[in-house]
Protein backbone atom coordinates (compact mmCIF):
# COMPACT_ATOMS: atom_id res chain seq x y z
CA UNK A 1 0.00 0.00 0.00
CA UNK A 2 1.58 3.22 -1.11
CA UNK A 3 1.99 6.10 1.32
CA UNK A 4 0.34 9.33 0.20
CA UNK A 5 2.81 12.05 -0.72
CA UNK A 6 2.99 15.15 1.45
CA UNK A 7 2.54 18.45 -0.26
CA UNK A 8 5.73 20.43 -0.70
CA UNK A 9 6.10 23.35 1.63
CA UNK A 10 7.69 26.38 0.04
CA UNK A 11 10.94 27.39 1.66
CA UNK A 12 10.21 31.09 1.34
CA UNK A 13 7.19 33.31 1.40
CA UNK A 14 4.10 32.87 3.60
CA UNK A 15 2.25 29.73 4.44
CA UNK A 16 -0.41 28.99 3.50
CA UNK A 17 -0.05 30.93 0.29
CA UNK A 18 -2.43 33.76 -0.14
CA UNK A 19 -4.87 33.44 -2.99
CA UNK A 20 -5.16 36.25 -5.41
CA UNK A 21 -8.39 38.25 -5.16
CA UNK A 22 -10.95 37.37 -7.71
CA UNK A 23 -13.03 39.71 -9.75
CA UNK A 24 -16.84 39.68 -9.55
CA UNK A 25 -16.88 37.77 -12.77
CA UNK A 26 -14.97 35.04 -11.07
CA UNK A 27 -11.67 35.64 -12.76
CA UNK A 28 -8.50 36.68 -10.97
CA UNK A 29 -7.48 40.33 -11.05
CA UNK A 30 -4.25 41.16 -12.97
CA UNK A 31 -1.13 42.05 -10.95
CA UNK A 32 -0.36 45.79 -10.60
CA UNK A 33 3.38 46.22 -11.48
CA UNK A 34 3.60 50.00 -11.16
CA UNK A 35 4.89 50.09 -7.56
CA UNK A 36 7.53 47.49 -8.38
CA UNK A 37 8.69 49.46 -11.40
CA UNK A 38 8.94 52.62 -9.35
CA UNK A 39 10.92 50.87 -6.62
CA UNK A 40 13.27 49.39 -9.19
CA UNK A 41 13.91 52.80 -10.69
CA UNK A 42 14.47 54.28 -7.26
CA UNK A 43 16.85 51.45 -6.45
CA UNK A 44 18.79 52.09 -9.64
CA UNK A 45 18.99 55.80 -8.86
CA UNK A 46 20.19 55.03 -5.37
CA UNK A 47 22.82 52.62 -6.65
CA UNK A 48 24.01 55.18 -9.18
CA UNK A 49 24.30 57.88 -6.54
CA UNK A 50 26.17 55.52 -4.26
CA UNK A 51 28.52 54.60 -7.08
CA UNK A 52 29.09 58.24 -7.95
CA UNK A 53 29.83 59.09 -4.33
CA UNK A 54 32.23 56.19 -4.07
CA UNK A 55 33.93 57.24 -7.30
CA UNK A 56 34.31 60.79 -6.03
CA UNK A 57 35.80 59.54 -2.78
CA UNK A 58 38.15 57.25 -4.67
CA UNK A 59 39.31 60.04 -6.96
CA UNK A 60 39.79 62.36 -3.99
CA UNK A 61 41.83 59.75 -2.11
CA UNK A 62 43.89 59.10 -5.23
CA UNK A 63 44.66 62.80 -5.53
CA UNK A 64 45.72 62.86 -1.89
CA UNK A 65 48.00 59.89 -2.45
CA UNK A 66 49.55 61.55 -5.50
CA UNK A 67 50.21 64.75 -3.56
CA UNK A 68 51.69 62.88 -0.59
CA UNK A 69 53.83 60.74 -2.88
CA UNK A 70 55.09 63.82 -4.72
CA UNK A 71 55.99 65.51 -1.43
CA UNK A 72 57.81 62.40 -0.25
CA UNK A 73 59.74 62.24 -3.52
CA UNK A 74 60.72 65.90 -3.26
CA UNK A 75 61.85 65.41 0.32
CA UNK A 76 63.87 62.33 -0.61
CA UNK A 77 65.51 64.17 -3.52
CA UNK A 78 66.32 67.15 -1.28
CA UNK A 79 67.89 64.92 1.36
CA UNK A 80 69.86 63.07 -1.30
CA UNK A 81 71.15 66.34 -2.76
CA UNK A 82 72.18 67.63 0.66
CA UNK A 83 74.10 64.50 1.55
CA UNK A 84 75.52 64.02 -1.93
CA UNK A 85 77.04 67.49 -1.67
CA UNK A 86 79.44 66.20 0.98
CA UNK A 87 79.23 62.48 0.25
CA UNK A 88 79.67 61.29 3.81
CA UNK A 89 76.74 58.93 3.91
CA UNK A 90 77.68 56.00 6.10
CA UNK A 91 80.99 57.54 7.26
CA UNK A 92 81.23 56.82 10.97
CA UNK A 93 84.92 57.77 11.36
CA UNK A 94 85.48 54.52 13.25
CA UNK A 95 84.09 56.03 16.41
CA UNK A 96 87.07 58.41 16.73
CA UNK A 97 86.16 61.65 18.48
CA UNK A 98 87.96 64.56 20.07
CA UNK A 99 87.64 62.88 23.46
CA UNK A 100 89.03 59.43 22.64
CA UNK A 101 91.57 60.16 19.88
CA UNK A 102 95.24 59.39 20.43
CA UNK A 103 97.49 62.26 21.57
CA UNK A 104 100.71 60.34 22.16
CA UNK A 105 102.27 60.61 18.70
CA UNK A 106 105.57 59.92 17.02
CA UNK A 107 106.87 61.96 14.07
CA UNK A 108 109.65 61.16 11.61
CA UNK A 109 111.05 63.52 8.96
CA UNK A 110 111.37 61.91 5.52
CA UNK A 111 113.40 63.32 2.66
CA UNK A 112 114.38 62.46 -0.87
CA UNK A 113 117.84 63.59 -1.97
CA UNK A 114 118.95 62.75 -5.54
CA UNK A 115 121.92 60.47 -5.89
CA UNK A 116 124.13 63.11 -7.50
CA UNK A 117 123.48 65.71 -4.78
CA UNK A 118 125.80 65.41 -1.81
CA UNK A 119 126.28 67.51 1.30
CA UNK A 120 129.75 67.41 2.77
CA UNK A 121 130.32 67.77 6.50
CA UNK A 122 126.62 67.43 7.26
CA UNK A 123 125.10 65.30 9.98
CA UNK A 124 121.49 65.97 8.97
CA UNK A 125 120.14 62.74 7.53
CA UNK A 126 116.55 61.56 7.39
CA UNK A 127 114.56 58.51 6.42
CA UNK A 128 114.21 58.21 2.62
CA UNK A 129 110.79 59.21 1.35
CA UNK A 130 110.23 55.93 -0.50
CA UNK A 131 111.10 53.90 2.61
CA UNK A 132 108.70 55.98 4.67
CA UNK A 133 105.81 55.42 2.25
CA UNK A 134 106.52 51.69 2.11
CA UNK A 135 106.47 51.67 5.91
CA UNK A 136 103.04 53.30 5.93
CA UNK A 137 101.72 50.58 3.63
CA UNK A 138 103.15 47.95 5.97
CA UNK A 139 101.09 49.44 8.80
CA UNK A 140 97.84 49.53 6.80
CA UNK A 141 95.08 47.24 8.05
CA UNK A 142 91.79 48.54 6.66
CA UNK A 143 91.97 51.60 4.39
CA UNK A 144 94.57 53.82 2.68
CA UNK A 145 93.51 57.30 1.51
CA UNK A 146 95.79 59.24 -0.85
CA UNK A 147 95.56 62.76 -2.27
CA UNK A 148 98.09 63.72 -4.93
CA UNK A 149 98.11 66.29 -7.75
CA UNK A 150 100.20 64.05 -10.03
CA UNK A 151 100.22 60.33 -10.78
CA UNK A 152 103.28 59.36 -12.80
CA UNK A 153 104.98 56.51 -10.96
CA UNK A 154 106.22 54.53 -13.95
CA UNK A 155 109.42 55.86 -15.46
CA UNK A 156 110.74 54.96 -18.88
CA UNK A 157 113.52 52.45 -19.38
CA UNK A 158 115.87 55.23 -20.43
CA UNK A 159 115.14 57.24 -17.28
CA UNK A 160 115.54 54.15 -15.12
CA UNK A 161 118.90 53.44 -16.71
CA UNK A 162 120.11 56.95 -15.86
CA UNK A 163 118.56 57.01 -12.40
CA UNK A 164 118.24 53.62 -10.70
CA UNK A 165 116.15 55.29 -7.99
CA UNK A 166 113.48 55.94 -10.63
CA UNK A 167 112.38 52.31 -10.22
CA UNK A 168 111.05 53.19 -6.77
CA UNK A 169 107.96 54.65 -8.40
CA UNK A 170 107.13 51.38 -10.13
CA UNK A 171 107.68 49.45 -6.90
CA UNK A 172 105.33 51.78 -5.05
CA UNK A 173 102.67 51.32 -7.73
CA UNK A 174 102.98 47.53 -7.38
CA UNK A 175 102.50 47.79 -3.62
CA UNK A 176 99.37 49.88 -4.13
CA UNK A 177 97.97 47.36 -6.61
CA UNK A 178 98.50 44.55 -4.11
CA UNK A 179 96.35 46.18 -1.41
CA UNK A 180 93.17 44.57 -2.73
CA UNK A 181 94.60 41.08 -2.30
CA UNK A 182 95.31 42.01 1.32
CA UNK A 183 91.66 43.13 1.76
CA UNK A 184 92.77 46.73 2.27
CA UNK A 185 90.66 49.44 0.67
CA UNK A 186 92.46 52.04 -1.46
CA UNK A 187 90.80 55.42 -2.02
CA UNK A 188 92.44 58.03 -4.24
CA UNK A 189 91.47 61.66 -4.80
CA UNK A 190 93.25 63.44 -7.63
CA UNK A 191 92.97 66.39 -9.94
CA UNK A 192 91.64 66.05 -13.47
CA UNK A 193 94.59 64.20 -14.98
CA UNK A 194 94.90 61.55 -17.65
CA UNK A 195 96.99 59.04 -15.74
CA UNK A 196 97.66 55.47 -16.77
CA UNK A 197 98.59 54.72 -13.16
CA UNK A 198 95.14 55.74 -11.90
CA UNK A 199 93.47 53.59 -14.54
CA UNK A 200 95.63 50.66 -13.47
CA UNK A 201 94.73 51.17 -9.82
CA UNK A 202 91.03 51.41 -10.66
CA UNK A 203 91.30 48.14 -12.56
CA UNK A 204 92.79 46.58 -9.41
CA UNK A 205 89.89 47.59 -7.17
CA UNK A 206 90.86 51.09 -6.08
CA UNK A 207 88.23 53.81 -5.79
CA UNK A 208 89.34 56.90 -7.70
CA UNK A 209 87.62 60.29 -7.50
CA UNK A 210 88.59 63.31 -9.60
CA UNK A 211 88.33 66.88 -8.29
CA UNK A 212 87.84 69.65 -10.84
CA UNK A 213 89.48 72.41 -8.82
CA UNK A 214 89.63 74.66 -11.87
CA UNK A 215 85.83 74.76 -12.06
CA UNK A 216 85.52 75.31 -8.31
CA UNK A 217 88.17 77.95 -7.57
CA UNK A 218 89.94 78.49 -10.93
CA UNK A 219 92.96 76.84 -9.37
CA UNK A 220 94.60 73.45 -9.08
CA UNK A 221 94.81 70.63 -6.60
CA UNK A 222 98.27 70.80 -4.98
CA UNK A 223 97.51 68.79 -1.84
CA UNK A 224 99.76 65.81 -1.22
CA UNK A 225 99.10 63.60 1.80
CA UNK A 226 98.31 60.05 2.92
CA UNK A 227 95.96 58.87 5.68
CA UNK A 228 96.25 55.23 6.80
CA UNK A 229 93.49 53.72 8.95
CA UNK A 230 92.85 57.22 10.30
CA UNK A 231 95.77 56.71 12.66
CA UNK A 232 98.93 57.38 10.63
CA UNK A 233 99.55 60.00 7.93
CA UNK A 234 102.10 61.65 5.67
CA UNK A 235 102.24 65.34 4.66
CA UNK A 236 104.92 66.81 2.44
CA UNK A 237 106.00 68.20 -0.88
CA UNK A 238 106.43 64.85 -2.64
CA UNK A 239 103.62 63.66 -4.90
CA UNK A 240 102.97 60.34 -6.64
CA UNK A 241 105.61 61.09 -9.25
CA UNK A 242 108.69 58.95 -9.80
CA UNK A 243 110.75 62.16 -9.88
CA UNK A 244 109.71 62.86 -6.29
CA UNK A 245 111.31 59.54 -5.37
CA UNK A 246 114.41 59.94 -7.55
CA UNK A 247 115.51 63.27 -9.03
CA UNK A 248 113.76 65.93 -6.94
CA UNK A 249 114.65 67.13 -3.50
CA UNK A 250 111.53 66.54 -1.40
CA UNK A 251 110.77 66.77 2.29
CA UNK A 252 107.84 65.64 4.43
CA UNK A 253 106.86 64.22 7.78
CA UNK A 254 105.36 60.89 8.85
CA UNK A 255 103.21 60.88 11.99
CA UNK A 256 102.29 57.59 13.66
CA UNK A 257 99.53 56.72 16.16
CA UNK A 258 98.06 60.21 16.04
CA UNK A 259 94.38 59.72 15.31
CA UNK A 260 93.50 63.28 16.38
CA UNK A 261 95.43 64.91 13.54
CA UNK A 262 94.77 61.99 11.18
CA UNK A 263 91.04 62.54 11.67
CA UNK A 264 91.35 66.17 10.56
CA UNK A 265 93.28 65.10 7.46
CA UNK A 266 90.65 62.43 6.83
CA UNK A 267 88.00 65.15 6.87
CA UNK A 268 89.98 67.13 4.31
CA UNK A 269 90.09 63.98 2.21
CA UNK A 270 86.30 63.63 2.53
CA UNK A 271 85.86 67.16 1.19
CA UNK A 272 87.87 66.30 -1.92
CA UNK A 273 86.13 62.93 -2.14
CA UNK A 274 82.68 64.51 -2.18
CA UNK A 275 83.55 67.13 -4.80
CA UNK A 276 84.06 64.63 -7.59
CA UNK A 277 83.16 66.19 -10.95
CA UNK A 278 81.29 69.03 -9.24
CA UNK A 279 81.54 72.50 -10.75
CA UNK A 280 80.14 74.36 -7.74
CA UNK A 281 80.92 74.61 -4.04
CA UNK A 282 78.05 73.13 -1.99
CA UNK A 283 76.13 75.39 0.38
CA UNK A 284 75.59 72.64 2.95
CA UNK A 285 78.38 70.93 4.82
CA UNK A 286 78.33 68.30 7.49
CA UNK A 287 79.81 68.97 10.91
CA UNK A 288 82.06 65.99 10.32
CA UNK A 289 83.84 67.96 7.61
CA UNK A 290 85.01 70.74 9.91
CA UNK A 291 88.42 70.47 11.55
CA UNK A 292 88.47 69.57 15.20
CA UNK A 293 91.69 71.52 15.84
CA UNK A 294 92.78 74.83 14.33
CA UNK A 295 94.97 77.87 14.97
CA UNK A 296 92.74 79.17 17.76
CA UNK A 297 92.31 75.73 19.33
CA UNK A 298 95.38 73.59 18.55
CA UNK A 299 95.86 70.01 19.63
CA UNK A 300 97.84 69.57 22.83
CA UNK A 301 99.86 66.39 22.38
CA UNK A 302 103.04 64.57 23.24
CA UNK A 303 105.21 64.41 20.13
CA UNK A 304 108.26 62.16 20.44
CA UNK A 305 108.00 62.50 24.20
CA UNK A 306 107.91 66.32 24.12
CA UNK A 307 104.91 68.55 24.74
CA UNK A 308 103.76 70.23 21.56
CA UNK A 309 100.82 71.88 19.86
CA UNK A 310 99.76 71.01 16.33
CA UNK A 311 96.99 71.50 13.80
CA UNK A 312 96.36 71.17 10.09
CA UNK A 313 96.48 74.64 8.53
CA UNK A 314 98.61 77.00 6.44
CA UNK A 315 99.78 79.64 8.93
CA UNK A 316 102.11 79.50 11.90
CA UNK A 317 104.57 82.36 12.01
CA UNK A 318 102.86 85.34 13.68
CA UNK A 319 104.68 85.11 17.03
CA UNK A 320 108.15 84.19 15.83
CA UNK A 321 111.52 85.79 16.44
CA UNK A 322 113.36 84.06 13.62
CA UNK A 323 112.25 82.65 10.27
CA UNK A 324 114.14 80.01 8.34
CA UNK A 325 112.12 79.64 5.17
CA UNK A 326 112.62 77.10 2.43
CA UNK A 327 110.25 77.45 -0.51
CA UNK A 328 110.15 76.25 -4.07
CA UNK A 329 109.15 79.59 -5.57
CA UNK A 330 109.10 83.06 -4.06
CA UNK A 331 106.32 85.04 -5.59
CA UNK A 332 105.04 88.02 -7.32
CA UNK A 333 103.82 90.69 -4.96
CA UNK A 334 101.07 89.56 -2.61
CA UNK A 335 100.00 91.95 0.12
CA UNK A 336 99.42 89.38 2.87
CA UNK A 337 102.82 87.70 2.58
CA UNK A 338 104.59 90.99 1.96
CA UNK A 339 102.84 92.62 4.90
CA UNK A 340 103.72 89.80 7.30
CA UNK A 341 107.35 89.86 6.23
CA UNK A 342 107.62 93.63 6.61
CA UNK A 343 105.91 93.53 9.99
CA UNK A 344 108.28 90.83 11.20
CA UNK A 345 111.35 92.66 9.92
CA UNK A 346 110.56 96.21 11.02
CA UNK A 347 108.23 95.97 14.01
CA UNK A 348 109.38 92.78 15.72
CA UNK A 349 113.02 92.73 14.56
CA UNK A 350 112.76 89.16 13.32
CA UNK A 351 115.79 87.70 11.58
CA UNK A 352 114.62 86.25 8.25
CA UNK A 353 116.52 83.89 5.97
CA UNK A 354 114.97 82.86 2.66
CA UNK A 355 116.23 79.88 0.66
CA UNK A 356 114.52 79.84 -2.73
CA UNK A 357 114.58 77.34 -5.55
CA UNK A 358 116.19 78.49 -8.76
CA UNK A 359 114.98 76.50 -11.75
CA UNK A 360 112.96 76.88 -14.91
CA UNK A 361 109.69 77.58 -13.08
CA UNK A 362 111.15 80.36 -10.95
CA UNK A 363 109.14 83.52 -11.61
CA UNK A 364 111.22 86.47 -12.87
CA UNK A 365 109.80 88.89 -10.31
CA UNK A 366 111.14 86.71 -7.53
CA UNK A 367 114.42 88.62 -7.66
CA UNK A 368 112.68 92.00 -7.56
CA UNK A 369 110.56 90.89 -4.64
CA UNK A 370 113.61 89.79 -2.66
CA UNK A 371 115.48 93.01 -3.40
CA UNK A 372 112.45 95.06 -2.44
CA UNK A 373 112.46 93.35 0.95
CA UNK A 374 116.21 93.68 1.35
CA UNK A 375 115.98 97.41 0.68
CA UNK A 376 113.99 97.72 3.91
CA UNK A 377 117.00 96.64 5.95
CA UNK A 378 119.57 98.81 4.18
CA UNK A 379 118.77 101.85 6.30
CA UNK A 380 117.16 100.18 9.32
CA UNK A 381 119.06 99.17 12.42
CA UNK A 382 118.50 95.66 13.78
CA UNK A 383 116.87 94.59 10.52
CA UNK A 384 118.16 91.34 9.08
CA UNK A 385 117.02 89.67 5.88
CA UNK A 386 119.21 87.26 3.95
CA UNK A 387 118.27 85.44 0.76
CA UNK A 388 119.92 82.65 -1.18
CA UNK A 389 118.95 80.63 -4.22
CA UNK A 390 119.30 76.87 -4.33
CA UNK A 391 120.65 76.13 -7.81
CA UNK A 392 120.40 72.50 -8.99
CA UNK A 393 123.11 70.80 -10.93
CA UNK A 394 122.69 70.83 -14.71
CA UNK A 395 123.46 67.54 -16.47
CA UNK A 396 125.04 67.12 -19.87
CA UNK A 397 121.69 66.40 -21.50
CA UNK A 398 120.28 69.69 -20.18
CA UNK A 399 118.10 68.07 -17.54
CA UNK A 400 118.03 69.31 -13.97
CA UNK A 401 118.90 67.16 -10.98
CA UNK A 402 118.36 68.08 -7.39
CA UNK A 403 115.47 70.48 -7.96
CA UNK A 404 114.51 71.87 -4.58
CA UNK A 405 110.83 71.05 -4.25
CA UNK A 406 110.68 71.60 -0.48
CA UNK A 407 108.05 73.86 1.04
CA UNK A 408 108.60 74.41 4.74
CA UNK A 409 109.24 77.10 7.31
CA UNK A 410 111.08 76.90 10.62
CA UNK A 411 110.81 79.51 13.35
CA UNK A 412 112.08 79.61 16.90
CA UNK A 413 108.67 78.44 18.08
CA UNK A 414 107.08 76.34 15.32
CA UNK A 415 107.37 74.73 11.91
CA UNK A 416 105.11 74.78 8.88
CA UNK A 417 105.37 72.00 6.32
CA UNK A 418 102.99 71.98 3.38
CA UNK A 419 102.30 71.80 -0.34
CA UNK A 420 102.01 75.43 -1.50
CA UNK A 421 104.55 77.89 -2.89
CA UNK A 422 104.75 81.47 -1.67
CA UNK A 423 102.61 82.84 -4.47
CA UNK A 424 99.37 84.68 -3.80
CA UNK A 425 97.14 82.53 -5.98
CA UNK A 426 98.56 79.40 -4.34
CA UNK A 427 96.70 80.31 -1.16
CA UNK A 428 93.63 81.93 -2.73
CA UNK A 429 92.90 79.56 -5.62
CA UNK A 430 94.83 76.31 -5.25
CA UNK A 431 94.01 73.54 -2.80
CA UNK A 432 96.73 72.53 -0.36
CA UNK A 433 97.28 71.47 3.23
CA UNK A 434 100.01 72.07 5.76
CA UNK A 435 100.99 70.81 9.18
CA UNK A 436 101.92 73.28 11.92
CA UNK A 437 103.80 72.01 14.97
CA UNK A 438 104.75 74.45 17.72
CA UNK A 439 105.99 74.72 21.26
CA UNK A 440 103.33 75.35 23.92
CA UNK A 441 103.53 78.47 26.02
CA UNK A 442 105.38 77.97 29.26
CA UNK A 443 107.73 75.35 27.82
CA UNK A 444 111.41 76.25 27.80
CA UNK A 445 112.81 77.44 24.48
CA UNK A 446 115.47 74.74 24.47
CA UNK A 447 112.84 71.98 24.61
CA UNK A 448 111.59 72.13 21.06
CA UNK A 449 110.04 69.13 19.38
CA UNK A 450 112.49 66.82 17.64
CA UNK A 451 110.77 67.62 14.34
CA UNK A 452 111.53 71.33 14.78
CA UNK A 453 115.18 70.57 15.45
CA UNK A 454 115.41 68.21 12.46
CA UNK A 455 113.92 70.75 10.05
CA UNK A 456 116.18 73.46 11.41
CA UNK A 457 119.19 71.20 10.83
CA UNK A 458 117.99 70.48 7.28
CA UNK A 459 117.71 74.19 6.58
CA UNK A 460 121.16 74.93 7.96
CA UNK A 461 122.63 72.09 5.89
CA UNK A 462 121.15 73.46 2.66
CA UNK A 463 121.91 77.08 3.55
CA UNK A 464 125.62 76.48 3.92
CA UNK A 465 125.90 73.97 1.05
CA UNK A 466 127.66 74.64 -2.23
CA UNK A 467 124.30 74.66 -4.03
CA UNK A 468 123.07 77.80 -2.22
CA UNK A 469 124.19 81.10 -3.75
CA UNK A 470 123.54 84.61 -2.53
CA UNK A 471 121.65 87.05 -4.72
CA UNK A 472 124.03 89.57 -6.28
CA UNK A 473 122.99 93.10 -7.08
CA UNK A 474 124.21 93.05 -10.67
CA UNK A 475 123.40 89.52 -11.71
CA UNK A 476 120.30 87.42 -12.24
CA UNK A 477 120.88 83.85 -11.07
CA UNK A 478 121.21 81.29 -13.83
CA UNK A 479 118.44 78.79 -13.16
CA UNK A 480 118.68 76.39 -16.11
CA UNK A 481 121.02 75.27 -18.85
CA UNK A 482 118.77 76.75 -21.54
CA UNK A 483 118.86 80.08 -19.74
CA UNK A 484 122.66 79.89 -19.65
CA UNK A 485 122.84 79.11 -23.37
CA UNK A 486 120.54 81.96 -24.35
CA UNK A 487 121.96 84.53 -21.96
CA UNK A 488 125.52 84.22 -23.19
CA UNK A 489 128.46 86.16 -21.74
CA UNK A 490 127.42 89.57 -20.47
CA UNK A 491 129.42 92.65 -21.35
CA UNK A 492 130.66 95.04 -18.74
CA UNK A 493 128.43 97.78 -20.06
CA UNK A 494 125.37 95.62 -19.61
CA UNK A 495 125.98 94.77 -15.98
CA UNK A 496 124.96 98.23 -14.83
CA UNK A 497 122.74 99.24 -17.71
CA UNK A 498 120.08 100.46 -15.31
CA UNK A 499 118.85 100.66 -11.78
CA UNK A 500 115.81 98.71 -10.64
CA UNK A 501 113.09 100.19 -8.50
CA UNK A 502 109.87 98.60 -7.31
CA UNK A 503 108.09 101.75 -8.53
CA UNK A 504 109.44 101.49 -12.08
CA UNK A 505 106.17 100.54 -13.77
CA UNK A 506 107.01 102.48 -16.95
CA UNK A 507 110.10 100.43 -17.75
CA UNK A 508 112.52 103.01 -16.35
CA UNK A 509 115.03 102.14 -13.66
CA UNK A 510 114.86 105.50 -11.89
CA UNK A 511 113.12 106.18 -8.60
CA UNK A 512 110.04 108.43 -8.42
CA UNK A 513 110.99 112.08 -8.41
CA UNK A 514 114.59 111.52 -9.48
CA UNK A 515 116.11 113.03 -12.59
CA UNK A 516 117.28 111.04 -15.54
CA UNK A 517 121.05 110.75 -15.51
CA UNK A 518 123.61 108.61 -17.33
CA UNK A 519 123.48 106.26 -14.36
CA UNK A 520 119.70 105.92 -14.81
CA UNK A 521 119.24 105.34 -18.50
CA UNK A 522 115.81 104.25 -19.73
CA UNK A 523 115.70 100.64 -20.72
CA UNK A 524 115.48 99.59 -24.36
CA UNK A 525 112.02 99.69 -25.93
CA UNK A 526 111.92 95.99 -26.70
CA UNK A 527 112.67 95.26 -23.03
CA UNK A 528 109.88 97.53 -21.83
CA UNK A 529 107.34 95.62 -23.91
CA UNK A 530 108.20 92.30 -22.30
CA UNK A 531 108.90 93.43 -18.76
CA UNK A 532 106.05 92.73 -16.29
CA UNK A 533 104.85 95.27 -13.76
CA UNK A 534 106.91 95.36 -10.61
CA UNK A 535 105.49 95.17 -7.09
CA UNK A 536 105.09 98.21 -4.93
CA UNK A 537 107.64 99.14 -2.35
CA UNK A 538 110.01 101.87 -1.22
CA UNK A 539 112.71 103.11 -3.61
CA UNK A 540 116.23 101.76 -3.16
CA UNK A 541 119.11 103.89 -1.92
CA UNK A 542 120.91 105.91 -4.62
CA UNK A 543 123.24 103.84 -6.73
CA UNK A 544 121.88 100.53 -5.42
CA UNK A 545 120.94 98.23 -8.27
CA UNK A 546 118.11 95.81 -7.60
CA UNK A 547 118.32 93.80 -10.79
CA UNK A 548 121.04 93.97 -13.38
CA UNK A 549 122.64 91.70 -15.90
CA UNK A 550 121.17 91.35 -19.35
CA UNK A 551 118.61 93.95 -20.34
CA UNK A 552 116.31 91.18 -21.55
CA UNK A 553 114.72 88.74 -19.16
CA UNK A 554 116.27 85.30 -19.50
CA UNK A 555 114.46 82.69 -21.53
CA UNK A 556 113.18 80.79 -18.50
CA UNK A 557 111.61 83.92 -17.08
CA UNK A 558 109.32 84.37 -20.08
CA UNK A 559 107.86 80.89 -19.72
CA UNK A 560 104.32 80.60 -18.47
CA UNK A 561 104.45 79.28 -14.94
CA UNK A 562 103.28 75.68 -14.78
CA UNK A 563 102.87 73.15 -12.02
CA UNK A 564 106.22 71.56 -11.10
Amino acid sequence: MSRPQRPEVPTSGTWPPRSRPKSPSGTENPVDCRPNVISAVQQQDYSASVWLRRRDKLEHSQQKCIVVFALLCCFAVLVALIFSAVDIWGEDEDGITEDNCSRDCRAVVVENIPEDVSFSNSTASHLPLSAGLFGLLDRAVRVVEIVSPLWLLNSSEYESSLQPAARQGGLLLSRLQALKSQKIQLKVSSGIVDSAELKTLAAHGAEVHYVNTTALTKGRLHSSFWVVDRRHFYVGSGSMDWRSLATRKELGVLVYNCSCLALDLHRVFNIYWGLQYKDFIPSFWSKRLFAIFNKDSPLELALNGTKARAYVSHRGWDESKEWLTRVSTLPRYWSRIDGLLREALILRRVRVRLLISCWENTHPLTFNFVWSLRSLCMEQADCSLEAKFFNPRVQRDGSLRGINHNRFMVTDRAIYLGNLDWVGNEFTHNAGVGLVIGRPEGVEEEKNSAVVDQLRAAFERDWFSSYARSLQANKIPVCSKRQMDRAGPAKDGQLNAGRASPHAYNGSWRSPGSKVSPAHKPTPRHWRRTRPSLPGGPPPPPGRALVGGNTRWPWCCRLRRSSP
